[in-house]
């Protein structure tokens, strides 16, 4: 019995040393292969088998693997050692081991769980990277940069957002930052071709939409890059585009009332074809004929259609509605 006993539990201590071996081997090969080229597709197809996963197409999951584009995202995000910086959609932290080695401070907001051990491995020999699994359309960005300054020793003077996008919420993500005046001086975010065009489309183009002047009303935009689909594992249907927002100190037109504004303008888009004393006056619920008089005072055609007003007279507009509106008020109270 008593030797029994001793060889069992031989038998189970060898079991443990060799099951702990081929862990520390294969997590050794692992980061090696991480440390070499982790934007590579072999590797990124490692990783998936190594930890079980396959990649969720609901969640819109394309990893990057262009050295050159990851490259220019970082340079062109005008990254410093004092910036914090907020990233989302860190993926397997192919950026965010690049941004890790020049911010001060990195927070990586990741909405799939089963990327945070990836992520806690890939990302293990940064001090300054914090990972957060959350979705960044529910995160309070503002408090999650309070918390990280209040606890960090080393002074951050700016914050910034980068990120490689879903494109089924590119937009929402992008209106998040812009509409909640989140505490930023730059946006870098990789997203749909057609999206990019969009937001850079002005009164002249075609492409030109109510996210075109909302994001120029807040920033001015910067395309770094156009990214071929056949950059990214797995390939998506559409290319894709970088572009930086950099978040303007003041609007580039005095408005009187944003809501009012920004009302104007998706009113203005929300039918394209018609004109735009039309689409105004049903979607501000105006009377046309008063609407048409604020219209030939600041002699602007009634037939023009939305994608034609520049942002200064969508300001003009607004300011001239809340004006009116303003004085029937006062009529009324008197």
């Amino acid at each position: 019995m008593p030797c029994r006993k001793r060889q069992n539990s031989n038998v189970v201590f060898n079991g443990y040393l060799n099951c702990a071996i081929n862990h520390i081997a294969k997590k050794q090969k692992f980061t090696r292969s991480c440390n070499m080229k982790l934007y590579s597709p072999k590797v990124i197809g490692d990783i998936k088998k190594d930890y079980g996963f396959s990649l969720s197409k609901s969640l819109g999951q394309n990893f990057l693997t262009d050295k050159n584009t990851i490259d220019k995202i970082i340079d062109q995000s005008n990254i410093c050692h004092d910036d914090l910086v907020i990233e989302v959609g860190p993926g397997v932290g192919v950026i965010t081991k690049e941004l890790a080695q020049r911010a001060g401070y990195v927070m990586a907001i990741e909405i799939d769980k089963r990327l945070i051990p990836v992520l806690q491995d890939t990302l293990s020999d940064f001090d300054n990277v914090e990972i957060v699994n959350e979705d960044i359309l529910k995160v309070d960005v503002n408090s999650l940069i309070e918390s990280v300054k209040s606890k960090v020793n080393t002074p951050l003077r700016n914050a910034k957002i980068v990120g490689n996008l879903p494109y089924y919420i590119t937009t929402p993500i992008v209106m998040k930052f812009l509409e909640e005046k989140v505490d930023v001086s730059g946006i870098t975010v990789m997203m749909q071709k057609e999206v990019a065009d969009r937001i850079e489309a002005d009164e002249h183009s075609k492409d030109r939409g109510a996210i075109s002047v909302a994001v120029q009303y807040y920033c001015t935009v910067h395309r770094i890059a156009n990214v071929s689909k056949d950059v990214f594992v797995p390939r998506p249907k559409v290319d894709s585009a970088v572009l930086r927002l950099d978040v303007r100190k003041s609007p580039p037109v005095k408005v009187i009332d944003d809501k009012l504004f920004f009302k104007a303008v998706k009113s203005g888009f929300s039918q394209r074809r018609k004109t735009i004393h039309n689409s105004l006056s049903s979607g501000l619920l105006m009377e046309k004929e008063l609407l048409g008089r604020i219209l030939d005072d600041l002699e602007i055609d009634r037939k023009r259609r939305a994608e034609t007003l520049s942002i200064e007279e969508f300001a003009r507009i607004s300011n001239a509605i809340f004006t009116c509106q303003n004085k029937e008020r006062n009529i009324e109270k008197g």
